[in-house]
């Protein structure tokens, strides 16, 4: 199945292969027997591929499911399975999908960006781009939020390839996406329960386990559940310089999705603001045109304490070309010791 599932030989997704072999396609999107899409850098749109009869789609996702040693049948009709080569797959059945089985194929996208390169597609300013570097330079602990395929990975990975490459990375992540250019860089990656529901190791044990390896930064590929108890506390621990990505709507409701991410772990309100207070500095927020496809930094925001709580207040705003200093700008230059 080309760059998506390397070496894998599954003949029913031959009509998927020149959509996974796009380089400029990072979703495909099988709804049952009526039809095709796909996103990439123009936003989600049908295409003319034909996968066959549901019975057929069916076939496919169980085959790339037994693939990655999951289940999926009549007694458990979802799956999310991590593949070779980078590919994620979900996949629900019926009659928990009414209309047909329906696939869901997210690609990791293996060609990295540089941060000049990004700026030069309108991603963000030059006066932008500059400030990141910085927040690089100066170990500033900080968060990318954005809505799905705003370009969180994206960015990051342009990121980390600004870190000297003498410091030591640790990269987490729940399936390979990331891809970035810097020679000291170490992949954890979590795994799943097999179907025998044996063998899994969650992204918290993972940054457990990073804490012992020496890391000068701990990277988290996403945040996205009771895993935030132990990265707040490890950039908590003297691993400045670290970062994850957040999905939130709007920098604003990141403190929020904390604090629910939190109680996952059984941490209330008062000691997630506590930890996030103490660990993180800077929000990057990045939305997506809904007209034109590209993807944009909208505002940095800097993180304000007030007694037991936090908020966000934007430090810097991004308007078309042009950048200007927001409400929190003295925040984030205190916080940040500039």
């Amino acid at each position: 199945m080309g760059r998506g599932v390397v070496g894998v030989q599954v003949a029913a997704a031959a009509p998927l292969m020149a959509l996974l072999e796009n380089p400029e396609v990072t979703d495909v999107l099988v709804n049952g027997p009526h039809g095709v899409w796909v996103d990439g850098p123009d936003g989600l749109r049908a295409t003319a591929i034909a996968v066959g009869s549901a019975q057929e789609i069916r076939r496919l996702a169980c085959q790339l499911a037994s693939v990655g040693g999951k289940r999926l049948d009549d007694a458990c009709p979802a799956a999310d399975v991590p593949l070779p080569g980078g590919l994620r797959m979900h996949a629900i059945l019926p009659p928990v999908a009414p209309d047909g089985p329906l696939i869901s194929l997210r690609i990791a996208r293996r060609d990295s960006f540089t941060l000049a390169e990004l700026t030069d597609r309108g991603t963000m300013p030059t006066a932008c781009a500059d400030l990141m570097r910085q927040l690089v330079a100066e170990r500033v602990n900080f968060l990318i939020c954005g809505a799905t395929g705003t370009g969180k990975t994206t960015l990051l990975s342009a990121l980390l390839g600004l870190v000297p490459p003498t410091e030591r990375i640790l990269l987490i992540e729940e399936a390979a996406e990331i891809s970035a250019d810097h020679r000291h860089l170490i992949r954890l990656e979590a795994r799943t329960a097999n179907s025998e529901g044996r063998g899994e190791f969650t992204l918290a044990q993972l940054v457990r386990q990073a804490v012992r390896m020496r890391p000068d930064r701990i990277v988290l590929g996403e945040c996205r559940g009771a895993e935030v108890r132990d990265v707040l506390t490890a950039l908590n621990t003297g691993h400045e310089g670290s970062c994850a990505t957040l999905h939130a709507n709007t920098a604003r409701d990141v403190p929020a999705r904390l604090s629910a991410l939190g109680a996952l772990a059984g941490m209330n309100p008062q000691a997630v603001a506590a930890q996030v207070a103490a660990a993180l500095s800077a929000v990057i927020h990045l939305r997506r045109d809904r007209t034109t496809g590209r993807r944009e930094v909208t505002q940095i925001a800097a993180i304000r304490s007030s007694g037991q709580s936090v908020t966000t207040v934007p430090a810097v705003i991004v308007r078309s070309s042009a950048t200007e200093k927001g409400p929190g700008w003295g925040d984030l230059a205190e916080r940040c010791g500039w």
